[in-house]
């Protein structure tokens, strides 16, 4: 492939994961499995990324142990707590942090990442989830998870809060006035008031607007709630499709779901994963996939496939294909219903066995895994990019650091000499690093429009 023919440039995202995303990633000779409780460790990380020019790094999170401890590094440091260290050690790069809707309260979250913003000078993103699982919610004191769509509607109204209380500060609100004695004007610190079906919040926030307005939102669910969600509030999407005609079915169906909301379809930026497997031959790169699937468990993936599709593990034999005759339909499924459909999706339309669909989730969990050369990672990007299926990709490292490493310094200058990339960063917000504007505020704009009319 050649010169991009487009002036628009892709956008890039890291998805850091303790050791790597691959699920044996941990057990390679070059990993050291207890260097995800070092916080420098996640620095050095986060300004390799910056040293290739991405748009941002990005971390997952969910409020349960989520996994069986024995088979993989366990739990995560606490992200947005995580995050503000990363600031300190990085001038440009963007830190965007998971924050669950069902299991926090608007004011304490939105709190947190404007002073997460302000900490950082305006690089920060949430992105928003709404957490399935009965473990998540017994943690929370509910004997169960809340309806998927009573989850979304809680969403919603979340965030709506949350962008009242960062816009209950007027920009110009405070003057630090020594001679008059006025720190802040009064008037320019609002209360919001909120009245809703699940939160009841007067605010103002106590502490100022964040230097991005809102953080950059971001949504992570395929379902048709999460899809609507996104259509309407998010600015970037990050998903998970394994094939191109798939995602650009996805991309055309979201771009036109936010021009349905009366939004601009350029202000909603689609990144799929994509986990790349490289080497610098093809030799080499199908010689670590190989390397990291004679390290999955199969066991420990066959229970962990047959609690998500809420069957026995004995009614799983690793060496025939799913028994689609015992599956539930995606209308039964309460937990990440668009994750259940892809996998089922792929294992029929490959004809894959149990042990052969285990060693394709065990890399990205669904999302695309690509093995390759550095060029032929960046021709599979730029493919995408060029045919209406991304606008970027949310990076997902097989291994880190080392994965992260080569897409930095083997993907990432091919994708630039392309003109598909940016050499040097633009801007100074992570809402610049996505050509995005400052939110208008809602509740000062307002009233000033409202005395000047």
């Amino acid at each position: 492939m050649g010169t991009a023919k487009t002036t628009k440039k892709l956008h890039l995202n890291a998805f850091l994961m303790d050791t790597g995303h691959h699920e044996a990633s941990w057990r390679l000779p070059e990993s050291d499995p207890y260097a995800i409780w070092d916080v420098a460790y996640y620095q050095r990380l986060a300004q390799t990324a910056e040293r290739g020019r991405l748009d941002s790094i990005f971390f997952a999170d969910s409020p349960v142990q989520g996994h069986d401890p024995s088979r993989r590094p366990p739990g995560k440091l606490e992200p947005t707590v995580l995050l503000t260290a990363i600031a300190c050690a990085t001038e440009h790069i963007g830190l965007i942090a998971t924050a669950s809707t069902s299991y926090n309260e608007p004011f304490n979250l939105a709190r947190r990442f404007a002073s997460v913003d302000i900490a950082s000078k305006g690089r920060v993103g949430w992105n928003i989830v709404t957490t399935a699982g009965a473990d998540a919610a017994r943690n929370f004191g509910l004997d169960e998870v809340p309806l998927h769509k009573e989850r979304y509607e809680r969403a919603d109204e979340f965030v709506d809060v949350a962008t009242k209380l960062w816009d209950s500060w007027a920009d110009d609100a405070t003057i630090a006035d020594k001679e008059s004695g006025v720190h802040t004007l009064r008037d320019k610190v609002r209360p919001i008031n909120h009245r809703g079906r699940f939160f009841r919040v007067d605010g103002p926030l106590n502490s100022p607007r964040p230097p991005q307005g809102w953080p950059l939102l971001v949504q992570a669910g395929s379902s048709e709630d999460g899809k609507e969600f996104a259509a309407k509030w998010a600015e970037a999407v990050f998903t998970a499709q394994q094939t191109l005609e798939d995602s650009q079915t996805f991309y055309a169906d979201l771009k036109a779901r936010a021009a349905a909301h009366g939004r601009d379809s350029e202000s909603i930026k689609i990144l799929p994963g994509i986990v790349p497997v490289i080497g610098d031959t093809e030799g080499e790169a199908r010689d670590l996939e190989d390397q990291l699937e004679r390290l999955i468990n199969p066991e420990h993936q066959k229970r962990n496939l047959a609690a998500r599709f809420n069957l026995d593990p004995d009614s799983l034999d690793l060496d025939q294909p799913l028994p689609l005759d015992l599956l539930p339909k995606e209308d039964d499924i309460e937990e990440a219903k668009s994750r259940y459909t892809l996998i089922v999706d792929l294992a029929t339309r490959e004809n894959l066995t149990v042990r052969q669909l285990i060693a394709r989730l065990g890399g990205g969990r669904g999302h695309r895994t690509f093995t390759g050369t550095p060029v032929q990672v960046a021709n599979t990007i730029q493919h995408y990019f060029e045919n209406g299926a991304a606008d970027g990709f949310n990076v997902m490292p097989a291994v880190i650091p080392s994965g992260l490493e080569a897409f930095v310094d083997k993907v990432v200058p091919i994708l630039q000499e392309r003109g598909l990339f940016r050499t040097e960063y633009e801007g100074t917000t992570l809402r610049d690093r996505y050509g995005l504007p400052r939110p208008a505020n809602r509740i000062h704009d307002v009233t000033r429009d409202k005395v000047s009319a």
